[in-house]
């Protein structure tokens, strides 16, 4: 069985869906190798202009999968060149879209926060209980979380194990926003579907220069932001997009 799925629910929108129910999506090698294989081979299709990353009704993923980890030596953790798959997931320069519903633990967490939105669900809760079995998150557990909610919002989190609700996910700003269960995947792909219609080199800079701005000096920052505005106006969709506001028309980008 597969443990990722790739479909397209819509024209310009692929979905990747963590397919392990029986192991609740834990994250093994097989499944680690797949998902990069899937962010590396959609970051290049022209047809997807967004991404959405989810997993089933009632685990979006529970973490590795301690099983296959519980007797690994440090040289063979090493050897796996896990970072692969964070890399290229980090790295994608196309928006993606968490839809998450149930837990998101441990790796699961992890995953969820290399996204650039999270749709949860009501029920969903986020966490980092690598503690709890003698270990620590490896995979930006630590320091995403402590970027996104706080140092001692991530303290509570990462010394205790204890996983967060929605509600206070939301508050802290760990996700995008909170839906009832039952729309988590419906209005995930109401967002994708937004996102794709508008123009991609715009959206590229955008999400390259927020990523790339967040741990530069300001000045710095600014001036990435800066010459990506001024770089946008040699692009045919700044061209066709300023008029067709001009013509009240809806306007039509193709991302060149």
């Amino acid at each position: 069985m597969q443990a990722v799925l790739v479909e397209r629910p819509a024209q310009w929108i692929a979905r990747i869906r963590l397919n392990r129910p029986e192991a609740r999506n834990a994250l093994d090698q097989s499944l680690r190798d797949q998902l990069t294989t899937c962010f590396t081979e959609l970051a290049e299709d022209d047809q997807v202009r967004c991404i959405l990353l989810t997993g089933g009704d009632q685990v979006f993923a529970a973490g590795a999968d301690l099983r296959a980890l519980a007797e690994r030596t440090p040289v063979e953790i090493m050897l796996l060149n896990n970072q692969r798959m964070w890399q290229v997931i980090a790295s994608c320069p196309k928006p993606v879209i968490a839809a998450v519903n149930g837990y998101a633990l441990g790796g699961g967490c992890e995953l969820a926060m290399h996204a650039d939105l999270i749709v949860a669900g009501v029920s969903a809760r986020f966490g980092q209980p690598e503690v709890k079995v003698g270990i620590m998150p490896g995979a930006g557990g630590i320091q995403r979380l402590a970027r996104t909610v706080g140092k001692f919002k991530a303290f509570r989190m990462l010394l205790t194990g204890d996983p967060i609700d929605a509600a206070t996910a939301e508050r802290l700003g760990l996700v995008s926003e909170v839906v009832a269960d039952e729309q988590v995947q419906g209005r995930a792909l109401e967002l994708a579907g937004q996102i794709a219609a508008l123009p991609p080199l715009a959206i590229a800079q955008i999400k390259e220069v927020l990523l790339a701005g967040q741990d530069a000096p300001l000045e710095t920052a600014l001036m990435l932001e800066r010459k990506a505005f001024q770089l946008l106006f040699a692009s045919q969709d700044q061209k066709e997009g300023m008029q067709a506001f001009l013509d009240k028309r809806a306007a039509q980008f193709t991302g060149r």
